[in-house]
């Protein structure tokens, strides 16, 4: 399954009570901007999602029939609470069914397991067969591997938008989604073709520097403008990080015309940043 040229946008749905309570912290969010930006892209949205049939198939109805891609993360096991699968069948009006690549996976990783306990595999043990549930996704749906344990992931592709089903553990879930992009996105890889440059501003109000912002993003096409405001930054107090980013070629244009407004403005600079 390969994408065309255009850049999608892309997102993210984290899923689990265990992070809505503050049992774990998600350490997924962090991870994927890294992901994305080591490949010139950049993360648009974010879901997080108890596990809530009802509310995840909302969801992932929303990420299906929305132009896009998006991870989802957790919630593919076979226990009581993880719904994901199933909420993924819905949302698409699809049945889960065994995929037969998912199953050789699963039962490549429990004759593997046996080995280790020194017993004969048993492929009609309840067990096992309970396991398999693990490898019902939607029908339609292709294998994300997995290269951890041999679990694997599911794709699915809804009207508009795709989404990627990883486990909800780290370890598993960063190298799969590498994977993903690695194989179905290459083409959409800007790396070298983004840049951001931004500067400290001291002491001033967003409202006084928004006519000035507005010009920029007016005047050099492609670019976007930010404000970062602080209060309480330890070495540089009241401050506003205010910066353009887009194509190198022209944030190289706006930013000397950003800090010459600036200048213009009597504004204080303080340390210049590139990112």
């Amino acid at each position: 399954m390969k994408t065309s040229h255009a850049i999608p946008s892309f997102g993210l749905i984290i899923v689990g009570d265990e992070i809505l309570s503050g049992k774990r912290q998600d350490k997924h969010l962090s991870r994927v901007i890294e992901l994305l930006n080591a490949r010139g892209l950049s993360l648009s949205h974010v879901d997080y999602v108890g596990d809530d049939p009802v509310r995840l198939t909302r969801t992932l109805q929303r990420a299906f029939t929305e132009p896009g891609v998006v991870f989802s993360c957790g919630g593919i096991g076979a226990t009581p609470d993880d719904h994901t699968r199933q909420s993924a069948a819905l949302a698409l009006g699809v049945a889960l069914a065994l995929h037969p690549e998912a199953k050789q996976w699963i039962e490549e990783r429990a004759r593997d397991m046996a080995q280790e306990q020194g017993v004969a595999f048993d492929p009609g043990h309840p067990t096992h067969q309970h396991r398999l549930n693990m490898g019902c996704f939607p029908v339609g749906a292709d294998i994300i591997p997995n290269p951890y344990n041999k679990i694997p992931g599911f794709t699915c592709q809804g009207p508009l938008g795709r989404v990627h089903f990883v486990p909800g553990f780290p370890v598993m879930a960063w190298p799969m989604m590498e994977w993903v992009l690695d194989t179905h996105y290459p083409d959409c890889f800007q790396r070298n073709q983004y840049l951001e440059k931004s500067v400290i501003v001291m002491g001033s109000m967003e409202a006084t520097l928004t006519p000035l912002m507005q010009s920029l993003e007016a005047q050099f096409e492609g670019i976007k403008v930010f404000s970062l405001p602080s209060v309480d930054h330890p070495s540089f107090g009241r401050h506003i990080e205010l910066g353009v980013k887009g194509p190198p070629a022209m944030v190289e244009q706006a930013f000397p015309a950003m800090i010459s407004g600036l200048h213009d403005h009597g504004a204080k600079l303080g340390p210049e940043m590139v990112r």
